[in-house]
């Protein structure tokens, strides 16, 4: 698939469910209103999906949520996806996740085909851990990290950048993850969904971050690449890896691979962008078929747009995007 700007879009991020276990203050409000279960598609309606896009050429399949691993039967879809995995099929399989399953699945993600993860974990402390997730115990998080290591997979550690909660957190956590064998990657904030508080009061720029991390530690540039929009270093003193996503101050729109499909069939073909195309009605629609599921997905390529459009000031009092990103997938 080629968008109207030469890209190609070989990297499908799929959200299996809205709901999550914790309520990360960047991510959700603290009383969130979940999808009715009408609204979200089956798991089969999900394999069939997913089926489409990587016969449309997409290598890469990101499980995200929400919580992907809280759904029930989840492990099925990951088993059929990981089926995929080979000549002509997917290059790859993984998954975004809190941690919290973790301690239970680990071993079945590994033996259905996962070979690594995403691991969202913004702080090593225990009282900040808490107040970020809102409920949540460090334990738990840490325990799943170990399992998934101990189980065979590559853990990466994702932490959202918070201007003064986690920002004193970033050299201990490098060296945790040196001490542990974990890349890192710090994640800007994004303008997305109705929080509580001010967006611009959790804006941090990643080129701060940069540029106080270099006081400590020797980041070397290098060309490593998983799919997605980080840029890598190499740490000289660990032999580890950070990555910076940065949509605020540099965005990676010219490089984009990548689309989205929530739970509910919804596609966006940008996360910046409120434009999205119902695959569900035609997935549901008894006369259309897989041409007509495929020729849907075909026209809303055509879609794509340039960029997007995140802005975070005290003059733009709402979100850019108004769904929240549990919606759109993390």
């Amino acid at each position: 698939m080629i968008d109207p700007f030469g890209r190609r879009i070989s990297y499908l991020r799929v959200s299996v469910t809205d709901r999550c276990d914790l309520r990360c203050v960047y991510c959700m409000a603290e009383d969130m209103t979940f999808l009715p279960k009408r609204e979200v598609l089956t798991l089969e309606e999900l394999d069939r999906l997913c089926g489409a896009f990587i016969g449309l050429g997409v290598e890469k399949i990101r499980l995200t949520g929400g919580e992907p691993l809280v759904r029930r039967g989840v492990i099925g879809l990951i088993r059929n996806l990981g089926q995929r995995i080979g000549a002509g099929g997917l290059k790859e399989l993984t998954i975004t996740t809190n941690g919290t399953q973790l301690p239970k699945m680990a071993d079945d993600l590994y033996a259905a085909g996962v070979r690594r993860i995403n691991v969202s974990l913004d702080t090593l402390d225990p009282a900040m851990f808490k107040a970020v997730t809102r409920w949540g115990e460090i334990g738990q998080t840490l325990d799943g990290i170990f399992a998934a290591k101990t189980a065979g997979l590559a853990v990466k550690i994702n932490a959202v950048a918070l201007k003064g909660v986690n920002e004193g957190e970033y050299d201990r956590m490098l060296a945790w993850c040196g001490e542990h064998g974990f890349d890192l990657t710090l994640i800007e904030t994004m303008p997305l969904g109705e929080i509580t508080g001010d967006r611009m009061d959790q804006y941090l720029p990643l080129s701060v971050v940069r540029d106080r991390l270099r006081e400590h530690w020797t980041l070397e540039p290098t060309d490593y690449r998983t799919g997605g929009p980080a840029r890598y270093f190499t740490v000289k003193e660990t032999g580890r890896r950070i990555g910076f996503i940065t949509p605020m101050t540099h965005n990676f729109c010219e490089s984009c691979n990548r689309v989205r499909l929530t739970c509910t069939g919804t596609l966006y073909m940008c996360l910046g962008q409120e434009d999205a195309a119902d695959l569900r009605q035609v997935l549901r629609d008894p006369g259309a078929g897989d041409e007509g599921l495929r020729a849907a997905i075909e026209a809303a390529m055509l879609r794509k747009p340039k960029g997007h459009d995140f802005v975070i000031e005290r003059r733009e009092a709402r979100p850019a995007v108004a769904r929240h990103m549990s919606v759109t997938g993390g």
